[in-house]
């Protein structure tokens, strides 16, 4: 079975007020047992602290009142067996955390589909047919399914129903969880396409296209190849990207997307979400006709819009078309997913719950503060933990915590050795795979003792235990000083080994590392690609943008290095480094093993390395993921002086990184040992 996910529909129509919110915005639920079921007993209130905010006055004169940090306990009668959450918090966003508890006497066909808070529900018999329908007090909004029937096999039908009120929104954890399983199921399904859309109001709506870009990016995370149709639409619809276009196997989707100016979508004065699923289904039967495994196709749609449509007339009928079209039955349901992300303060929650799928045990209809937490979301989105395979994943924001900035650079190893009687050394590294870091050779002396050799990882408060450390066997910093050089730093690349597997989470993640499978399907290539394509990939310009990590304040250090004709004259001011003054051939000291950085060329400077960012990767950016291609050796100047942590290069100051393309069959030997316990990288020729 493929997978078809139809339209971004975004359309969100983005206030410019939208804000962060009041944390302590209060709540309100009416608790009211029903006189033929089993409703749990309210058996304590927490403490009702005073409200650091006006108290609502918009609810039922006799609901009680619920702020935020409010608990409730639960217990059920005799014969009855409680489920769902004894105990429940009012929470920032509205909610209550945990699950509707429900007593159950476990006498029913189906079991008891509980009471949200706020709600009410008529009907208290659960056999084969029975119905229960629901609605919510005044000024709450329904969401999920308002009337659901009692299977045969023992299921109800639709969504679970909630009630929200004009302040509730969902949390980017919360959303993770319902989305990402349900979209999950599908990405591993097979394979096929994909189409996306909005409206938006020019101040938001480069960051409304970068959420949009990172959900395609999750997506692309699975090894699947999906099909787009990208939209944008206002009063008309725009195609970004049609599935239609003969040459759409040469479009790249991401590049597209990122060229769609928003005076492109034409008349902004309206909302035209009919209009949206019109084209929509226009395409749907195109592809239909084109393929013959058509209803074989799973197909996804993803709308994000405030629901307040003012021009196109009623989205139902469309929507119903377009189910008619892929013969959407009961049996058929899992063909066609509809969600929608409700965003900003004015989301019209009846309107929006209208268009979304209702499925048991499934969530279609989100509700986000704004745009930041929407890109929170898609962060969270998708467990990329579970793969060794899932390398140069990163957080592209901070909410500017130390520890949060950490979750920005997961690869981040320091590398902190001890020597008794002299001092030691402070170096960085990568995290290249769960058991190995990569650094720099020099960092280390002979005699280190592995218990004296400290790696710090996650949020660095804690060190892991190394089994062992290899340097290149061919790094030798005497080799030339017979010949005036001093100190000689060819080769300069180690190994360290871990004593055990490191568990990738945000905080800890590995980089890319070229020439591996785990590589390329980072880069998107075939499986048929080779070594040489990734190097003419991430290596390809006279000036390629690169970046290290600054060992002081975690401080990202821009550089360009310089590749073809412009390498000679970079690697030339080695001559200007103390004690090679002597050196007539600046490639006795800088082989073809290097790269080299810094220098100005034209209106470009360069940072430069400073003390303790020996051994760090230089990587580069591609697909949004990153890519190691380098390790910081060496500089020609220290102009880290006076507590200058990120200083910019002088026209001669150079630095020079270790080329990883260069000393591949030395990490093969040892990442992709498949003898040992550890879980090779797999490279590629």
């Amino acid at each position: 079975m493929g997978i078809t996910t139809w339209g971004i529909l975004i359309s969100v129509a983005f206030i410019s007020h939208i804000c962060a919110g009041n944390p302590t915005v209060p709540l309100e639920w009416k608790v009211e047992p029903s006189a033929r079921q089993k409703t749990p007993r309210r058996v304590q209130t927490g403490h009702m602290s005073r409200p650091q905010c006006i108290r609502k006055r918009d609810g039922p004169s006799n609901a009680l009142k619920y702020y935020v940090g409010n608990e409730t306990t639960y217990e059920c009668s005799d014969g009855y067996k409680l489920w769902g959450s004894k105990t429940r918090v009012c929470q920032p966003n509205g909610k209550w955390s945990g699950s509707t508890p429900i007593c159950d006497s476990g006498s029913g066909h189906c079991p008891d589909p509980g009471i949200p808070p706020g709600g009410r529900r008529t009907g208290h018999y659960f056999g084969i047919d029975d119905k229960v329908t629901y609605r919510c007090d005044q000024g709450l909004t329904l969401t999920g399914s308002k009337v659901r029937v009692c299977q045969e096999s023992g299921e109800w039908t639709g969504a679970q129903p909630a009630c929200y009120h004009t302040f509730t929104y969902d949390t980017p954890e919360e959303v993770t969880a319902s989305f990402a399983a349900s979209l999950r199921d599908s990405l591993t399904d097979n394979q096929n396409g994909t189409q996306h859309e909005k409206r938006v109001l020019k101040h938001n709506f480069d960051l409304a296209k970068e959420c949009v870009q990172k959900l395609i990016e999750k997506i692309s995370y699975f090894e699947i190849t999906p099909k787009y149709e990208l939209l944008a639409f206002a009063t008309d619809v725009k195609e970004i990207v049609s599935i239609s276009n003969p040459n759409y196997a040469d479009l790249d989707i991401l590049t597209e997307l990122g060229q769609f100016q928003y005076d492109e979508k034409g008349d902004k004065s309206g909302t035209n979400i009919a209009g949206a699923f019109k084209h929509i289904l226009e395409r749907m039967a195109f592809f239909a006709a084109n393929n013959k495994n058509f209803k074989d196709i799973q197909h996804v749609i993803i709308m994000f819009t405030d629901g307040n449509a003012n021009m196109g007339g009623n989205a139902d009928p469309i929507i119903g078309e377009i189910r008619s079209l892929l013969d959407i039955k009961d049996t058929r349901e899992k063909f066609l997913d509809i969600y929608v992300f409700g965003i900003g303060p004015e989301v019209n929650k009846e309107k929006i719950d209208g268009l979304v799928s209702k499925k048991s045990d499934e969530h279609h209809f989100f509700v986000l503060k704004n745009l930041e937490a929407l890109e929170e979301t898609f962060d969270k989105m998708i467990e990329e933990g579970d793969s060794v395979g899932l390398c140069g994943l990163y957080r592209s924001y901070s909410k500017g915590t130390v520890k949060d900035n950490r979750q920005k650079y997961p690869w981040l190893a320091k590398v902190q050795i001890t020597r008794p009687q002299e001092e030691g050394s402070n170096c960085l590294g990568a995290l290249v795979s769960a058991r190995f870091v990569v650094t720099a050779a020099h960092c280390f002396r002979f005699g280190d003792k592995e218990d004296l050799i400290k790696v710090y990882l996650d949020d660095d408060s804690r060190s892991v235990k190394i089994k062992k450390y290899r340097p290149h066997p061919k790094f030798n910093p005497s080799a030339k000083k017979d010949d005036g050089i001093n100190e000689f730093y060819d080769y300069d690349v180690a190994l360290v080994e871990l004593q055990e597997d490191v568990s990738f989470s945000i905080k800890a993640r590995p980089m890319c590392i070229p020439c591996t499978e785990q590589a390329n399907r980072a880069l998107h290539l075939s499986d048929k690609a080779k070594c040489k394509d990734h190097e003419d990939m991430l290596l390809k310009k006279e000036f390629e943008p690169a970046q290290f990590m600054g060992t002081h304040d975690l401080r990202l250090k821009n550089i360009s290095l310089k590749l073809g004709d412009r390498r000679p004259h970079c690697i030339e001011d080695v001559k200007k480094a103390k004690d090679m003054d002597k050196v007539k051939d600046a490639n006795d000291v800088v082989t073809g093993n290097f790269l080299c950085s810094g220098g100005i060329e034209g209106d470009s400077t360069d940072n430069v390395a400073c003390k303790g960012d020996s051994g760090g990767a230089v990587f580069i950016e591609r697909k949004r993921r990153l890519f190691q291609v380098g390790v910081v050796s060496f500089g020609v100047k220290n102009l880290c002086l006076g507590g200058n942590h990120s200083p910019d290069s002088d026209r001669h100051s150079r630095d020079f990184h270790i080329n990883l393309f260069k000393v591949l069959a030395f990490l093969k030997e040892y990442l992709g040992d498949g003898t040992q316990s550890y879980t090779p990288l797999r490279f590629i020729d």
